[in-house]
């Protein structure tokens, strides 16, 4: 599968489609970024999910640059670091981020982390809106809100956050949050979707079973989860061989058993940093 059409798409609040796969570069060399994202689109992936900290923006531009991919045909996300957040900063942001990625937009523009204990989001989020108003960015969301801090969004009356990118994986699914967002119209996207390696999500019985009973590998099968489970996600390989496999998701589907015994796996299993404590 090399065609970009075989991702299954999901239409956003502000009425563009997101592919529901797509691929991201969180901890990516920079030196190495250029190679692994145009592998990563030779493959057949058209959403590539980058941003300011990962230090590694040219990469992507500049792969993005030598694909001959028309530039329509691709969903770029980039995100503002925390210490950006305020007025002034965010507009300078968008602007550093745009120059390095050698594009005059991108599709989807993240508040990185609410970092409440700075207390500048919601101004961010005014700001947010002016580069959206500016057509700097298609769409604006956030990253590792919880309900509590999309409720402050959402008290403003304006723009609803397209997307919110949070750490989600068969032991952390944040069902209340999840629940929250999708009321309120926000796609939710996986971040560590196979859990970063940090737990033996691939020995779970109920994986397991579903990889050999599909003749898949249990990435294949905890990423198809996601998509069965209306998820954005963006897994992240060095490798060739697995930035392949972890795109050939599409020619099967898990059964609603399978998929029941993958959600059972919930148990608050948090991996990554607690929204509340990145400041």
């Amino acid at each position: 599968m090399t065609e970009s059409t075989t991702v299954p798409t999901l239409t956003l609040n502000t009425g563009a489609t997101i592919p529901q796969l797509g691929f991201g570069v969180f901890q990516v060399d920079p030196d190495e970024t250029e190679r692994i994202v145009a592998d990563a689109l030779e493959v057949g992936y058209r959403h590539i999910d980058t941003a300011a900290i990962y230090g590694n923006e040219e990469g992507v531009g500049r792969a993005i640059a030598k694909s001959g991919i028309p530039r329509d045909e691709l969903f770029i996300t980039t995100k503002l670091w925390n210490s950006d957040q305020g007025t002034e900063s965010a507009h300078a942001a968008i602007d550093t981020s745009l120059e390095k990625l050698g594009l005059d937009y991108v599709d989807l523009y993240l508040i990185h982390w609410p970092t409440p204990e700075k207390g500048l989001y919601v101004e961010t989020w005014k700001a947010m809106e002016e580069i959206l108003a500016s057509g700097k960015t298609r769409a604006i969301g956030v990253s590792n809100f919880l309900v509590e801090h999309l409720q402050h969004i959402l008290d403003l009356g304006g723009t609803v956050p397209a997307v919110n990118q949070i750490e989600l994986h068969p032991a952390l699914q944040s069902l209340e949050l999840t629940q929250f967002a999708r009321q309120h119209g926000i796609e939710i996207e996986a971040w560590g979707p196979l859990g970063q390696g940090k737990y033996p999500l691939f020995e779970e019985d109920a994986v397991v079973a579903a990889a050999e009973a599909h003749g898949k590998s249990p990435a294949q099968v905890v990423l198809r989860w996601h998509i069965q489970n209306d998820n954005i996600v963006f897994p992240k390989s060095n490798s060739r061989e697995r930035i392949q496999q972890n795109f050939e998701i599409f020619d099967f589907e898990l059964t609603p058993e399978e998929v029941s015994a993958i959600d059972a796996l919930e148990r608050d299993g948090r991996v990554g940093a607690h929204p509340n404590e990145v400041n």
